[in-house]
């Protein structure tokens, strides 16, 4: 048995009549979810394997037929049952659905954080615990630990600090959160990929998956303009003067220098390479310039980010501490302060604002700020 005890929360696999704990793991064909169905099988639970089917357009190809069989074939080698679960509904109508709206309003979404709330810790959770399981558990990189002080549960950081997901991860209420493992997260990933090689799973030399399945290899606008017209606009220099044409500004993101085209009058032997520095939807227009003008308009950020629709796992920030917020995956993590604001209440959402020692740069709205205290994932919020 390579099965290990770390702070993360793992509960006793027996029930007082002696019986074993029943766990419904998601399963996804990868190294993550079966290092953590094979962890939990040995450590006494009832463990069953479940894959779960998402939605992806009918013109782009999507692998996951072959993600199953690997699931499945996991399950085997492991000796476990093994589940389908269909959640292409719930995928579509809250992860699909919400990212060309969120898009076609000129933010910039975060899928698979509404991925983690509404399919794999909504839809799946929901199944399980209807089919007579105690507990969901996933391959992601998190920490789940119960302080026994006050009685809550408290979202840390993975051990890995290059696969830490905590990030995805915020909007885990204390409800659901006691109904959640996550084995691996007291484990680097080259820790992982070892036990895989000992318990002989194939999936110890798997690549990692990257992106959603639903968009594949193809480039985001070239996605996105199967879901949203066309509708050319003017590129702009510094200036305000037109040097060139674009497909739409909403295609757009600050930063990108590619898939607006400059008249061949507005260019010269000299001229630098040009990239977007803003972009107005309303107008339909995209600002262009030189690196160091994108750099300069990044530093111009406020030192202050609202957020709403906000979650917060064991307990709301205090004005008065110090914490540190992230406001995209793997980004720099900076000190700030946070504090309530009245603004919108009235509406039924309550807002929160993060003052920074230093400026974020490309903030977006629609992305999230997530907090941290240490190495624990306080909650967060969307950026307004």
């Amino acid at each position: 048995m390579f099965w290990s005890k770390p702070k993360n929360y793992i509960p006793n696999p027996k029930n007082k009549d002696g019986t074993r704990k029943r766990v419904f793991v998601g399963v996804s064909g990868g190294v993550d979810s079966s290092v953590s169905l094979a962890l939990l099988r040995d450590a006494g639970f009832d463990v069953t394997g479940v894959f779960i089917k998402v939605y992806h357009p009918d013109f782009l190809g999507c692998d996951w037929r072959d993600e199953r069989l690997d699931a499945l074939a996991v399950c085997q080698k492991l000796d476990v049952p093994f589940l389908d679960l269909d959640l292409e509904k719930e995928y579509k109508q809250d992860v699909f659905d919400y990212m060309i709206n969120t898009y076609k309003k000129g933010e910039t979404p975060n899928p698979d954080v509404f991925c983690n709330k509404y399919v794999k810790f909504g839809g799946f959770l929901d199944f399980a615990i209807k089919n007579g399981a105690d507990f969901v558990a996933s391959g992601h990189y998190a920490q789940n630990i119960f302080n026994k002080s006050n009685g809550l549960f408290e979202m840390h950081k993975g051990n890995d600090a290059n696969k830490d997901q905590t990030y995805f991860l915020y909007t885990m209420p204390q409800e659901k959160l006691a109904k959640v493992l996550f084995p691996i997260g007291a484990y680097p990933k080259d820790k992982v990929r070892k036990l895989a090689e000992k318990y002989d799973l194939f999936t110890a030399e798997k690549k990692d998956s990257q992106g959603l399945c639903f968009v594949g290899k193809v480039k985001m606008k070239d996605f996105l303009q199967e879901f949203i017209d066309e509708n050319p606009g003017d590129v702009l220099n510094e200036d305000g003067d037109i040097i060139g044409s674009h497909d739409g500004a909403i295609f757009y993101t600050k930063g990108e220098r590619h898939g607006f085209e400059i008249f061949p009058e507005a260019k010269t032997p000299d001229t630098p390479r040009l990239y977007v520095i803003d972009r107005d939807q309303d107008n339909n227009t995209i600002t262009v310039g030189p690196k160091e003008l994108l750099e300069e308009s990044n530093k111009k950020h406020s030192h202050e980010i609202k957020i709403t629709e906000t979650n917060w796992i064991s307990d709301e920030p205090k004005e008065e501490l110090k914490y540190e917020g992230r406001v995209r995956y793997r980004g720099n993590l900076i000190p700030c302060m946070i504090r309530f604001s009245h603004v919108g209440r009235s509406c039924g959402q309550r807002k929160y604002i993060a003052t920074f020692d230093t400026p974020h740069n490309a903030v977006a709205k629609g992305q999230s700020l997530v907090l941290y205290k240490d190495n624990q994932c306080i909650g967060g919020g969307i950026i307004v």
